[in-house]
C-alpha cells in the first residue's frame, strides 16, 4: 500500500526546507467569492470612508462608531465568525483578505475592525464555552455590540504576565472581584464586552474574564490625545470592585497568557494585512501628484530621484503580498490538515495559528516597517506640500506609526521570532542543528568553482535564497552554540539574526510568487530581483555585525568568507535598470 500521507506543515519549516513555487498561495489566485468580498470592501471604504477623511482627522469618534454598525451590517464583522453564531465562516485567507482591503481608507477605522474582529472577538471564539459563544458571538458578529481587549497595564507593557490587576472570588462562590487598571483600550469608548486580563490571587499566570459594559465597578478615563488614528477610541479602564459572574470566567485559571499569546499571533498576521491597502493608497497618490506636479517644465515623475522612490513602493508592496498570503494560506492548510485528522475547529484554529507564530511576528515587522516608509516617502513626493494636513500623505505617516508599537513592539516581535525557532528547536519540532552543522562542513571544504546553469526564470534567484539560509544557519548556529542557555540575553545578536529571518521570509515569498505568475520580462519578476538584491544587502550588514560581535580569529576569518560565498552573484543584477522598469511601469499605470 502505497503512502500518500502529505507532508505535515511546520512553521518555520521555510528555513530548511525548499519551497516550490506551485506551493504557495498568491493573490492572483482568489476564488470569485474571494474577489467578490474584496470588490465590495473597496467599494465600501471609496463610499463610506474616504469622503469623511477630515471628519476622522477631527476626532469623530462617533463617525467611527457609526461605520462599524454599517460594517457590522454588510458581514464584514463576522467574517470568521462560524454561521452557527451568526457569521460568515469564512476560512482564514479570507478574513486576511477583509482586513486588507477594508483597513486602506482610514487608520482609525482599521485600528477599530482589527481590534473588534480579532483581539476582541477571537478569544471567546477560540477558548469560550459553548454558552459563553451562543450569548456574545453573534450580537459581535454583527456589529450589534463591539468587543475591546484589556491586557496593557501602566507597568506592564511587554511584560504582559506581570500586570497588578487582581481578581478574587467573592465569599458567596458566585462572583470575581477584580481590581486594577489598563491602558491604551482600543474600542473602549463604545465596546460594549470587553476581555480583561487579571491574576487569581497569587497566581503565577494571568487568567481571562469577559465583562459587559453595565458591570458595577467599570468605568473608563477620557479619550486619549494621540499622533496617529485620531478618531479611533482609546481610554484607560479602571476596575473597582468590579463583580465579574464566574461563569464569565475565559477558558481555564491560569490560561490567560496563553489566550492573550495566541491571540496576539492572530493579531500580528492580520495587522500585515490592515497595512496593504493603505501601502497600494498612499502610491496611488504619490503617484498621482508625481504625474501632475511640474518643476522645470516637466513633471517630476520623470525625475530618476523620484521613479526611485515609485519604484521601490511598489516593490515594497508586491513583496508585502506576497509574505502575508503565503502565510495566511499556510494557517489554512494546516487549520484544514488538523480537521482532517479529527481535531474540532476550535482547537484546529488555535494550533493552526499558533504553529505559524514566527511567521506572523515576522510579517508584522516587515509590512509595517515598510508601510511607515512608504508614508515618508510619499511626503517626500510631494515635497512641503506633503507636510501639510490638506494633503493625504501627513494622515497616512501619523497613522501608519502605531503599526511598529501595537501587537507587541517590533523589537519584541524580533526577538520573539528567533527565540520561538530556537525552543521549537530545543523541543524537537524544528531540526536547524544539522542543517546548521552542514553548513559548517560546507565552510571547512573547498568551494566549487563551476558556472551553475541558471537559464532558468529565476534559478540564480532561488540559488541565491538557498544560500542565505545557510547565512542563517551559520551566524545563529556558531551564536548558539557560543552562548546556549545565555543566548536570550543576546539582544543586539538575536536582532541581527532577526533581520536576516526577516529578510530571507519575505524575499523568498516574492521570488516564487513570481515564478509562479509571471514571465521573465515582467515587471512582477523585475520588483522581485530588485527586492532580493536589497534583502541581501542588509543581510550582509547584520551577519556582519553579528560575526564580528562574537566570533575571533580563524573562526570569525571562515565565518565572513563564507558569508561573502553565500552572498556572492553569479549574474550581478542592473539595479537601475530594475529600476527604471518598474517606475516606467507604475507612472504611467497611476496606481499599483
Amino acid at each position: 500500500m502505497s503512502d500518500t500521507t502529505q507532508k505535515t506543515l511546520i512553521g518555520g519549516d521555510f528555513l530548511i526546507t525548499e519551497t516550490p513555487a506551485k506551493d504557495i498561495f498568491t493573490l492572483e489566485e482568489l476564488s470569485e467569492e474571494q474577489k467578490m468580498m474584496r470588490d465590495s470592501a473597496k467599494e465600501f471604504i471609496d463610499r463610506e470612508v474616504v469622503p469623511h477623511h477630515e471628519r476622522f482627522e477631527s476626532k469623530d469618534y462617533a463617525l467611527t462608531e457609526e461605520t462599524m454598525r454599517k460594517l457590522g451590517e454588510m458581514g464584514f464583522l463576522g467574517v470568521t465568525v462560524p454561521e452557527q453564531y451568526g457569521g460568515l465562516g469564512m476560512g482564514f485567507v479570507t478574513t486576511m483578505l477583509a482586513c486588507d482591503y477594508l483597513s486602506g481608507g482610514n487608520g482609525s477605522l482599521a485600528t477599530a475592525y482589527g481590534a473588534h474582529t480579532g483581539i476582541g472577538t477571537l478569544p471567546i471564539l477560540l477558548y469560550g464555552t459553548e454558552e459563553q459563544k451562543n450569548k456574545y458571538l453573534p450580537d459581535l458578529a454583527t456589529g450589534t455590540k463591539f468587543g475591546a481587549y484589556c491586557l496593557t497595564e501602566p507597568d506592564a507593557g511587554s511584560d504582559a504576565n506581570s500586570g497588578k490587576t487582581r481578581a478574587k472570588l467573592s465569599e458567596d462562590g458566585k462572583h470575581y472581584i477584580i481590581n486594577g487598571q489598563k491602558m491604551w483600550i482600543s474600542n473602549a469608548g463604545f465596546a460594549e464586552i470587553f476581555i480583561v486580563f487579571a491574576k487569581i490571587d497569587d497566581d503565577k499566570n494571568i487568567t481571562g474574564f469577559i465583562v459587559e459594559r453595565d458591570t458595577e465597578g467599570l468605568t473608563f478615563g477620557e479619550e486619549e490625545h494621540k499622533l496617529g488614528i485620531r478618531s479611533s477610541s482609546t481610554r484607560q479602564v479602571f476596575f473597582n470592585d468590579m463583580k465579574v459572574p464566574v461563569e464569565n470566567l475565559l477558558g481555564e485559571r491560569n490560561n490567560g497568557f496563553k489566550i492573550a499569546l495566541n491571540s496576539l499571533n492572530v493579531g500580528r498576521i492580520k495587522l500585515a494585512a490592515a497595512n496593504l491597502d493603505g501601502q497600494r493608497r498612499i502610491l496611488a497618490h504619490a503617484t498621482k501628484y508625481a504625474n501632475e506636479r511640474k518643476q522645470f517644465g516637466v513633471a517630476i515623475s520623470t525625475f530618476g530621484a523620484i521613479r526611485k522612490k515609485i519604484a521601490e513602493m511598489a516593490t515594497g508592496i508586491f513583496v508585502s503580498e506576497a509574505g502575508s498570503y503565503r502565510a495566511a494560506k499556510d494557517v489554512q492548510d494546516k487549520i484544514d490538515e488538523l480537521v482532517a485528522g479529527g481535531m474540532n475547529h476550535q482547537e484546529a484554529e488555535l494550533k493552526g495559528v499558533e504553529e505559524f507564530a514566527v511567521e506572523a511576528s515576522i510579517l508584522k515587522v516587515f509590512v509595517s516597517d515598510l508601510t511607515q516608509n512608504t508614508a515618508d516617502e510619499g511626503i517626500q513626493i510631494y515635497g512641503g506640500m506633503g507636510f501639510s494636513a490638506d494633503a493625504p500623505m501627513e494622515a497616512a505617516w501619523r497613522d501608519s506609526r502605531i503599526g511598529r508599537i501595537y501587537e507587541g513592539t517590533n523589537e519584541i516581535n524580533r526577538l520573539l521570532a528567533v527565540g520561538m525557532l530556537i525552543k521549537k528547536t530545543m523541543k524537537g519540532q524544528l531540526d536547524l542543528l544539522k542543517p546548521a552543522m552542514a553548513v559548517g562542513k560546507e565552510l571547512m571544504g573547498i568551494p566549487s568553482f563551476d558556472v551553475p546553469d541558471y537559464s532558468e526564470l529565476l534559478s540564480e534567484e532561488k540559488a541565491i535564497i538557498a544560500n542565505l539560509k545557510k547565512v542563517f544557519l551559520m551566524v545563529s548556529g556558531a551564536a548558539l552554540q557560543k552562548y546556549m542557555m545565555e543566548m536570550e540575553k543576546q539582544q543586539h545578536l538575536l536582532l541581527n539574526a532577526s533581520e536576516i529571518l526577516n529578510q530571507i521570509y519575505m524575499a523568498e515569498s516574492a521570488i516564487l510568487r513570481a515564478e509562479k505568475h509571471f514571465s521573465a520580462d515582467s515587471v512582477e519578476v523585475a520588483m522581485a530581483q530588485l527586492n532580493l538584491y536589497k534583502a541581501v544587502e542588509k543581510i550582509i550588514a547584520a551577519a556582519k555585525e553579528g560575526i564580528i560581535s562574537f566570533a575571533e580569529g580563524d573562526e570569525q576569518r571562515m565565518m565572513l568568507s563564507g558569508l561573502r560565498r553565500f552572498t556572492k552573484y553569479t549574474n550581478q543584477p542592473n539595479i537601475i535598470a530594475l529600476t527604471e522598469k518598474i517606475a516606467a511601469h507604475y507612472v504611467e499605470k497611476g496606481h499599483y
